[in-house]
């Protein structure tokens, strides 16, 4: 379960709107795509998981405060 507040979740849907690109800095899961790897951001979800289609065709979510992603400008 997420510790994601109301405002965090606002301020995280504005840093990564759908269709910005994304790198990925690191993720805690064995089936994440390697570090560097871009991706577009698919959406947002209440719980803060930043759902990305990687370059890999993966569409693993960006867990809020375990994983973390840079966005590309």
């Amino acid at each position: 379960m997420s510790n994601i507040n109301k405002n965090q979740l606002q301020q995280l849907r504005k840093q990564y709107p759908i269709g910005c690109v994304v790198k990925l800095i690191s993720m805690d899961d064995s089936f994440a795509p390697k570090i560097g790897t871009l991706g577009k951001v698919i959406y947002v979800d209440d719980t803060g998981t930043i759902h990305v289609n990687w370059t890999n065709e993966s569409t693993l979510g960006v867990v809020f405060g375990v994983d973390k992603i840079e966005k590309v400008k």
